[in-house]
Order: structure tokens, then C-alpha cells, then sequence
């Protein structure tokens, strides 16, 4: 079949203009719910506020997930065709998200939303980047690269005005009214072109027992906390499920011509080192960008829209960043950017971990800043080390691999470091309790005195004791949350040293950058 002419004039700026529109909605409904989660989990019946984030790690299990059947439907069914209805599937799950009342059903619909996202996701990108003419394909990636760092700023700001000026649902309603429009444009630009059928063999057990080892995992870390971990026999029977399934996926992908998950891969050191780097440090990136954007709210008292409006200010440098990251890493050694990279980071996290009383906006914003930098730096350099020594089909598969294992460790991220700060709280505490009880210090009884001077004032010995507590209880969950910061500093620093294990990778000015290798890189930077 001769391949259609590219789309040139309006129609071209039309597509971009509404692919990017999609891609940041769709990337938009991990940071722009985790805002409101708080609202969500007091909405929805008979939760805690820890309930209200299983729906963003369950939905970010459902983008995984998304990516390899998006592969084998685009090559079946045509890249927009399955595009356009994985749009309008979005828009379906998105109203019965917007419908829940309860979290065992909300749930469940926000792992649809993520698997209908993870098909649509890379296919947005591809049928736009393959419109671009060849002198231009690296300027369609660094545009790209910009629409993907939005939502990590644009999208928190915009859940949190959902949440306090209208209703946290509304976030759902949203993707509706964007998707739709989004959908029926790309019908009717894409109407009548033909594609190009690849029949590829599909894993199907491979994918299931992927499938069950990363919901179990994800279900007993969602739980655990909640439900006193293997004490539940549900959680014990998952762990079962898992120990079961897990050896079983491996043996069954290693003797598989076309599997779900290339093991393999990970025989070519750069992409192994650089995969590692990657799970690590995206996994502790969102799970302290979801811990610190709940406790800005629950902790320190901020409203959604300015808890939104801290992680907004991330915009000034990362868009910048984002926009000229991939040129700088054709000409300079990517082991020497993600290093000084992964430093600019750990001096972040302990600059926002130094904090021993409430910040304020103003002591949140410059840290914030530089983070937003350090986030833009963080995929491109990474995606570039993992490409090392891989063309071809295998280059398209180390892409979706990275993107997919990627994004189950950023939801592994959100609860193992929510379930560090939980267990930090009540060590602090005791801690304090011990302190200003005077069973450290025997000549100094601050607590006695604390008490005295509230009484003095007008509290009654039950009020000036249940302020003693509460002051305590917000001063332990502070310093908890430095410790989350401190130990994603700590985390940084050591890989920081794991990527000088990689072979350089040092790229001439002079290659022709193949559509193939821009969009395998896109996709690796896919947040």
C-alpha cells in the first residue's frame, strides 16, 4: 500500500494541537487526582484518606498494562483507528469515575481509565510524529517532551482547582469534554487513509501472569497498611497468587519468541543500568511528588489550589528543559548529564527535607523550582543511555519496556513511600512524647510546662493535653515527611555512582535520526 501523503497547513498544526491536548489530559490523571484524593476519599463511602490512593496506583498499573496491547491492536487494527477508540473508551470509564460512590467500585474504573490511557498514550504520539518531514522530526519530539512534563504542572494546579472551587469529579467530566472533540478531529483528519496491517502474535500468557504479579503486588501494597498486611487472608492469598505466578512469567517470556516483556533486554548493559536508574528514581520522584502534595493539604494546611500552585511553579524551567534536553544529549555523554542530574535532585529533596516547622508557600517555592529543572533533565539522558547498542524492532521494544516498567514503579512509588511516611509518624511521635515528658531529660518536664502556660490562658486540662497531643502528632508527621525527602536524597546519590556502570554514550551531530529511534526515545520519556 503507497503511504499517504503527510498532513501539511492547518491540518497539521490542527493535529499536534489536539494530540498534545489528549496526551496531557491523559497524563494529567495521575498528578491532577492525586491532589484531590483527599477530596475523592472523603466523598466516596466508608474510606480513609490512605484508601483514597488506590486509584491512582491502580491506574497507573492500567497504563502499564496498556502499552503492549497497544502494539498488538495498532498493528492489527491501524495506529488511529484503535487510537480513536481507545479515546472514546476513555471518555466511558472517565463518567463512571465521575459516577462512583463507593472505592470498590471507583477503583476498579480508574484501572480502565489507565488501560484505555496506556493504549492511547503511545499511539498519540506516533501517528502525529509520523506526519513530521524528516528535518523536522527532532523539533516534533522536543514538542513532545514539552506536553509531557505539563501535567506534572498544569495538571496538579488544575485537579486542585477542581477540587476547592467546583467538585473533585469534575476532573472526569473534563477528560470528556476534551477527549471527544479530540477523537472526532482525528476522524476526520485520519478519514479514509489507509494503514499498513502487521500481524504480530500476542502473548496471552505472558500478559496474564504480568497482569496478576503487578495487581497483586500493587493490591498488598494498597492494603497492607490499612488491613495489617498477611494478617488478612486476602493479602495472604495474593501473596501466594504472586509467588506463584512470578517465576512462572519469568521461565515463560525467556522461551517466547514475541513476549509481553523481553527479558532479555536486560542482557545489554546499558539499557539494564539505565532501566534500573529509571525504576529507582521515578519511583521515589512520584511517590514523593503524591506524599508532599497530600500533606501540603492534610499536614500543613494548604488548599488544593495553592497546594496545585506549588507544584505549578515547576513550569518556569521545566518546559525549557524539556524543550532542549534531547539536543543536549546528542552532544554531550548522557552518564555525565544523569549524574550531575541525579545530584541536582538529592540537593533538592534535602533542601525541602530540612524543614522543622510549617512551610509556608514561600518556603516551598524556590526548592520547587529547581525541581521542576531536575524533573525535565530526568527522562531524556536515561532514554538516551538505554538506546546504546539497540536498533531496530529492539529498539521499539526497550522503548515500551522502559516506559511500561517505569510507570509500575511509579505507582509501587506513591505507596511504598506513603507506607515510609506512615510508619515514620508514630517513631517521631514517641519520640517528642519521650522528649517533652522529661523520661529524657528528668530536670526538664517541657510538657508540664507546656501544659501550665495553656491552662494559665483560659484551656481547661483536657483541651491544654488534646493540643499537647495534636501539636506533637503535626510536629512527628513533619519530621516523617523530612525523612521521605531524605531517603529519596540518599536513593539519588546512589545512582548517582550506578551510572557510571554504563558505557558512555556519546552521539554524532551527524546521524540521521530515524523516526523509528525519535519515537522509541519520545516513548521512553513518556512520564
Amino acid at each position: 500500500m503507497d503511504r499517504p501523503a503527510r498532513m501539511i497547513g492547518w491540518r497539521f498544526l490542527l493535529l499536534n494541537g489536539a494530540a498534545g491536548a489528549a496526551n496531557v489530559v491523559m497524563l494529567s490523571n495521575v498528578p491532577g487526582y492525586t491532589v484531590l484524593a483527599p477530596y475523592a476519599a472523603g466523598s466516596l463511602q466508608g474510606v480513609t484518606p490512605s484508601f483514597g490512593t488506590w486509584a491512582t496506583t491502580d491506574h497507573m498499573v492500567g497504563i502499564a498494562l496498556g502499552l503492549p496491547l497497544s502494539r498488538w491492536f495498532s498493528g492489527r487494527f491501524g495506529d488511529y483507528r484503535v487510537l480513536i477508540g481507545a479515546l472514546m473508551f476513555y471518555a466511558i470509564f472517565s463518567l463512571m469515575c465521575a459516577a462512583s460512590e463507593t472505592i470498590w467500585f471507583f477503583a476498579p474504573m480508574r484501572f480502565l481509565l489507565g488501560l484505555a490511557g496506556g493504549v492511547a498514550l503511545p499511539l498519540a504520539q506516533s501517528v502525529t510524529l509520523a506526519q513530521y518531514p524528516d528535518h523536522q522530526r527532532t523539533l516534533g519530539v522536543g514538542f513532545w517532551g514539552v506536553m509531557s512534563m505539563a501535567p506534572f504542572t498544569i495538571g496538579v494546579f488544575m485537579g486542585g482547582f477542581w477540587a476547592e472551587y467546583f467538585d473533585w469529579r469534575w476532573l472526569f467530566y473534563s477528560n470528556v469534554l476534551v477527549v471527544m472533540p479530540v477523537a472526532a478531529i482525528i476522524a476526520a483528519l485520519f478519514y479514509r487513509r489507509g494503514f499498513q496491517r502487521r500481524m504480530t502474535r500476542f502473548d496471552t500468557i505472558g500478559f496474564i501472569l504480568l497482569a496478576a504479579v503487578l495487581l497483586g503486588v500493587q493490591t498488598i501494597l494498597n492494603m497492607g497498611n490499612d488491613f495489617d498486611w498477611f494478617a488478612e487472608p486476602l493479602l495472604g492469598w495474593l501473596l501466594l497468587v504472586v509467588l506463584l505466578a512470578l517465576p512462572m512469567f519469568i521461565f515463560w517470556e525467556f522461551g517466547e519468541r514475541r513476549p509481553a516483556l523481553d527479558l532479555r533486554l536486560f542482557l545489554h548493559r546499558n539499557f539494564a543500568i539505565a532501566t534500573f536508574c529509571s525504576i529507582v528514581g521515578f519511583l521515589v520522584i512520584q511517590g514523593l511528588l503524591s506524599v508532599f502534595i497530600v500533606q501540603l493539604q492534610v499536614l500543613l494546611g494548604y488548599t488544593s489550589s495553592l497546594a496545585g500552585m506549588v507544584y505549578l511553579i515547576m513550569i518556569f524551567l521545566a518546559m525549557a528543559a524539556a524543550a532542549v534536553v534531547h539536543e543536549i544529549t546528542r552532544n554531550v555523554d548522557a552518564r555525565l548529564i544523569v549524574f550531575l542530574n541525579f545530584i541536582g535532585l538529592a540537593v533538592t529533596f534535602v533542601w525541602l527535607g530540612q524543614y522543622d516547622k510549617n512551610a509556608y508557600f514561600d518556603d516551598v517555592k524556590t526548592p520547587m523550582f529547581f525541581f521542576g529543572f531536575s524533573l525535565a533533565m530526568f527522562f531524556a539522558p536515561l532514554a538516551t543511555l538505554a538506546m546504546t547498542g539497540l536498533v531496530g524492532e529492539r529498539l521499539i521494544r526497550a522503548a515500551e519496556e522502559l516506559a511500561m516498567l517505569r510507570t509500575v514503579a511509579g505507582a509501587l512509588g506513591i505507596s511504598l513511600l506513603g507506607v515510609l511516611f506512615f510508619r515514620r509518624t508514630p517513631f517521631h511521635q514517641l519520640d517528642l512524647a519521650d522528649h517533652f515528658g522529661g523520661r529524657r531529660f528528668a530536670s526538664l518536664d517541657l510538657l508540664a510546662t507546656f501544659l501550665d502556660r495553656m491552662q494559665a490562658m483560659g484551656m481547661s486540662p483536657t483541651a491544654a493535653q488534646s493540643r499537647a497531643a495534636q501539636l506533637i502528632r503535626q510536629q512527628a508527621s513533619i519530621l516523617a515527611l523530612n525523612d521521605v525527602f531524605l531517603f529519596g536524597a540518599m536513593a539519588f546519590i546512589l545512582l548517582s555512582g550506578v551510572v557510571w556502570l554504563a558505557y558512555p554514550s556519546y552521539a554524532s551531530k551527524k546521524r540521521k535520526q530515524s523516526l523509528a529511534r525519535l519515537s522509541a526515545e519520545e516513548l521512553m520519556e513518556q512520564p
